[in-house]
């Protein structure tokens, strides 16, 4: 029998062959899928749109289960509450967020052209442009592998943070003990979306920071801008080849960031003074542009190198392997550390590889 490639599996397109590789499409599939494996010994990796792996080119020996339920439901609607909707976990990102905008459901627009599953987002709760999906989720339903039952999380419950939750912080290389089954949000009603906290955002729209917008504008322009990044998947274009953005946003204390020269962006971060700098800002001044590591002679060959169009996208060029493309992350790091005294951490789940 032919072995499933994750490398099929995956936006980056690498990664080696599944040991065991199982697609389940309900909800009681993937309980009985996530069980059989856990009964068998076996380790268990969960895919759901692939877009935030990066896997080893010797592949998974374990179950690979691929997440392939659809379908959303509305639970409750009223012009004071808004809409209450349970969306099953395989269910297409962009494709919610799309029937948000269309069916006046704000809250979502700025998540738009976002790669991958909806039971992915609360794992590391998934945001950009100003906006995460911690705002809008209000409850998470999982499969609780430990005690083999249905655990449903609220959401203060799931310690949202930023890329982070209580469900990444209880995932081991990519096995996760909760594996999400739905996800439930609470959207407002109106054709307004929430209020634009990212300034590029609310220039190219021509509205002050913290107003509000049409969403179906704000939703059309998130893709321009996605696009003009290689961060909307497009077959034809290289540059979307890749994890998205490989390194989250350093978040440091303010004696750090005030180390660095003037014009570095810096952003306020919560408690304790800390300060959130930009990943991208870090790499490019640290002499690491555009096309990085698209040289033949480069530490890739050129199989891989950062996006021509964004630094903080390590892309496939067309025959990367997983090392390829965890050399010029490596090669990344370390130069940012030697010019900044900065580590930069993966946002993807590295699987059988390390930097």
């Amino acid at each position: 029998m032919t072995q499933m490639m994750l490398s099929e599996l995956t936006t980056a397109a690498v990664g080696g062959p599944a040991g065991n590789y199982v697609v389940a499409g309900t909800e009681a599939e993937i309980i009985e899928a996530v069980r059989s494996a856990d009964a068998a010994g076996e380790k268990l990796l969960i895919i759901g749109g692939g877009s935030n792996l990066l896997v080893s080119d010797d592949g998974y020996p374990g179950t690979v289960l691929k997440i392939a339920s659809e379908g959303l439901k509305v639970t409750a609607e009223d012009s004071c509450g808004g809409v209450s909707v349970v969306v099953q976990a395989g269910h297409n990102w962009d494709a919610l967020v799309e029937h948000s905008v269309l069916h006046a459901w704000s809250g979502l627009e700025a998540l738009s052209g976002i790669p991958g599953a909806t039971g992915a987002t609360p794992v590391q709760n998934v945001g950009a442009y100003g906006a995460d999906v911690s705002q809008t989720i209000t409850a998470v339903r999982t499969w609780d592998r430990e005690r083999n039952a249905v655990q449903t999380f609220t959401s203060s419950e799931l310690k949202f943070g930023y890329r982070d939750s209580i469900l990444k912080q209880t995932t081991v290389e990519g096995s996760p003990r909760y594996v999400v089954l739905t996800v439930e949000f609470q959207l407002p009603l109106g054709r307004m979306s929430a209020p634009i906290r990212y300034a590029e955002l609310a220039r190219v729209l021509g509205v002050e920071a913290g107003k509000r917008a049409y969403a179906n504008d704000v939703r059309r322009e998130v893709l321009r801008l996605r696009a003009s990044k290689g961060m909307v998947l497009d077959p034809a274009d290289r540059d979307t080849y890749s994890t998205g953005s490989f390194f989250t946003n350093p978040i440091v204390p303010a004696a750090v960031a005030d180390g660095l020269p003037e014009n570095a962006p810096r952003y306020p971060a919560g408690a304790d003074g800390l300060v959130k700098l930009s990943a991208a800002w870090l790499i490019d001044h640290a002499g690491f542009g555009k096309g990085f590591g698209i040289e033949p002679g480069s530490v890739s060959g050129g199989r891989a190198s950062l996006s021509t169009k964004h630094t903080l996208a390590i892309t496939n060029r067309g025959s990367a392997s997983a090392a390829d493309m965890v050399a010029v992350a490596r090669a990344v790091r370390a130069g940012v550390v030697e010019r900044f005294g900065i580590e930069l951490h993966p946002e993807p789940l590295l699987i059988g590889v390390a930097l």
